[in-house]
């Protein structure tokens, strides 16, 4: 069955469709019930199945008889150390540390935030919470205090699991002052602290509060997983929101690992025993995705990556672990491959490590610039594969399948996230709510049923899920992305809904002129944002980062880029206010901060976001941005 074929099945019929799909999960008790409707009229899946989302990911295997295989592959060039972990090894310390975590009255549907490095304790914490049955909310280690107290007053979490210490480029960051100061600062008070503690740090230990990770593991015991509905909630993660107060996207067990094995196989093509590399973090919805439940569910070989794209040590990080791990598939964010493009525009570190076990590359985590793609289709000759999905979904909404219904690969489009993904009604839909014709560019939704392992609720506030996504369009789910669908039925995703600017009556996307200005050989990546303009309304402003070993001055890189610009979209879109930065503030997964840019721009109060890698880039850009106005 091709995907248009699925596709079509899934929409006509989800309910036989997904029951189908069910049976790719070892389930305590098989569910009949497959679609329903819960008391805040939102949909659930398979709510009489009962399972454990750890046993998916462990225990299964070792009972299939591939415990000796490799499961997890801690490699962190910031610290030079490397580790492996098989499924038995692996199952072994989760059960332990399910024990030490039970020792703490936790149990199932209490809370557990996790605040850890990318170090493999972080994956132990994570399955040994689904063990128990223990909703687990992981927060970036390195937040800032008053961030964390926030999530913690939210979540109302019974235990935090930490280590005593992050490690970036060239810094320690101590993560147990952190802690103790956000809660202090919080109203809720967590009953203990478990601290791993690394060799770069010693964390100092509250007595009567904080515990030591290893003393504890020492004299644990194994214990079983636990059965758990499939409605029951897996795990909080908190996204970014309209409003200060946090919105924690809450995922259920069930349908989540119907969408992970249906995803590993069907998205990603991975089988039993193949390596899959998300470089990403846990922090992020990809992280929980595919570096832990997805590819440990489908017996796959995991990465767990303490470094960067470049300088840990250079631009040819990515392909070292590729070659090294023979790595099947490698997915992460566009901003990473922009990133190493930047420091090696000619791909000189390709060369240097055998590939041939990489079979395909996943983009995700903002849109893929045709510049971007191009380059690594031209580098790599390996099929470049932009998907898109949110935190919301879990999992991509739009891929190019693997399967045109001959046995090979759809063909990819440079732009487009692809096709939507079985399961996933896409509409293009104008203000009115009214379809537009294929070409037009409108407000991306999803026709409700959502599939399984989309967002059970917001967590304390499922009223926020009803005016935040539901309301616009009833019978649809709003993902704040604008776009277009083409002939042959591609998705095109140009950018947030808000980052379409209105020019003396004309709308146009910032996305498109982000495309132009990529296009530019010496642009290693950009940002357009809109700005106030007291004729036009608004005015385009433009930022571009340029490559390395570029010799074309300033002046004239900016006059040929303003050019293309009037060239390819008008002189309507004249982007008359462009400069040249050393680097553009973005989060830790990649996406530029364009409402902070704006913000910026406009003289506003700045709202630095949580998430942000580098605050020290906002500095950076403020003087340049303060003179905007003046001009």
């Amino acid at each position: 069955m091709n995907n248009s074929e699925r596709q079509e099945l899934a929409i006509i019929s989800p309910e036989s469709y997904w029951h189908e799909q069910a049976k790719l999960v070892a389930w305590y008790k098989a569910p009949q019930t497959i679609l329903s409707t819960n008391s805040d009229s939102w949909h659930e899946w398979f709510v009489d199945g009962e399972l454990n989302s750890c046993y998916l990911a462990l225990d299964y295997h070792v009972e299939q008889g591939r415990g000796a295989q490799v499961a997890l592959i801690y490699d962190s060039p910031v610290t030079g150390q490397k580790q492996q972990f098989t499924y038995q090894e692996l199952t072994t310390l989760v059960a332990k540390f399910a024990d030490v975590l039970k020792k703490q009255q936790v149990s199932k549907g209490d809370r557990v935030l996790i605040y850890m490095p990318m170090i493999p304790q972080a994956a132990i914490a994570m399955l040994a919470c689904a063990r128990l049955g223990v909703i687990h909310s992981v927060v970036f280690g390195g937040f800032a205090a008053n961030e964390l107290a926030v999530r913690i007053n939210d979540a109302e979490p019974k235990v935090i699991v930490s280590a005593s210490c992050g490690i970036e480029i060239a810094k320690v960051i101590p993560y147990k002052p952190l802690i103790d100061e956000a809660i202090e600062k919080a109203i809720h008070k967590p009953k203990s602290c478990i601290i791993y503690q690394r060799e770069q740090v010693q964390a100092q230990l509250i007595k009567n509060r904080d515990l030591d990770w290893q003393t504890q593991m020492d004299i644990a015991v194994e214990i079983p997983p636990v059965a758990v509905k499939s409605t029951d909630p897996l795990y909080i993660l908190y996204t970014s929101g309209t409003t200060g107060k946090p919105k924690g996207v809450v995922r259920d067990n069930g349908g989540h690992a119907v969408a992970m094995l249906y995803s590993m196989k069907n998205i990603y093509g991975m089988q039993p025993g193949d390596t899959f590399w998300a470089a990403s973090d846990v922090g992020w919805v990809v992280g929980h995705s595919y570096i832990i439940y997805g590819t440990l569910m489908a017996g796959c070989t995991s990465i767990i990556y303490e470094g960067k794209p470049i300088k840990t040590p250079d631009a040819g990080a990515f392909w070292r672990v590729c070659a090294e791990y023979k790595v099947n598939a490698l997915f992460t964010a566009p901003t990473a491959f922009r990133a190493i493009g930047k420091e090696d525009p000619e791909g000189d570190f390709l060369k240097d490590y055998d590939l041939s076990s990489l079979k395909r590359l996943y983009l995700a985590g903002e849109r893929l610039d045709p510049t971007t793609y191009l380059w690594l289709k031209e580098k790599t000759q390996l099929p470049i594969i932009d998907h898109w999905w949110q935190t919301e979904t879990g999992w991509a909404i739009a891929s190019t399948p693997l399967d045109d219904g001959t046995g090979n690969m759809m063909t990819t489009k440079a732009g487009s996230s692809g096709p939507a993904v079985a399961g996933y009604n896409v509409q293009i839909l104008d203000i009115h709510g009214q379809q537009v014709p294929a070409g037009q560019q409108g407000s991306v939704v999803i026709k409700l049923p959502l599939p399984p392992g989309c967002l059970a609720t917001i967590y304390r506030d499922p009223q926020r899920l009803l005016s935040g996504y539901l309301s616009t369009y009833p019978g649809y789910y709003l993902t704040g992305d604008g776009g277009y669908i083409d002939e042959d039925g591609y998705l095109f995703i140009m950018g947030r809904t808000d980052d379409v600017i209105n020019v003396a009556g004309h709308r146009l996307s910032t996305g498109e002129m982000e495309e132009v200005l990529s296009a530019h050989p010496a642009v290693a990546e950009c940002a357009v944002v809109g700005i106030n303009d007291t004729l036009k309304g608004q005015m385009p402003l433009g930022l571009v980062v340029i490559k390395n070993g570029i010799r074309t001055s300033d002046t004239q890189l900016v006059s040929e880029l303003r050019q293309s610009i009037r060239t390819s979209i008008g002189a309507i879109a004249s982007l008359k206010n462009l400069f040249i930065i050393d680097r553009l503030p973005k989060t830790r997964s990649g996406k530029i901060l364009r409402k902070t840019l704006r913000q910026m721009i406009e003289g506003q109060k700045i709202e630095i976001p949580s998430t942000i890698e580098d605050s020290q880039v906002i500095t950076e850009l403020s003087a340049t941005l303060a003179n905007i106005n003046k001009e």
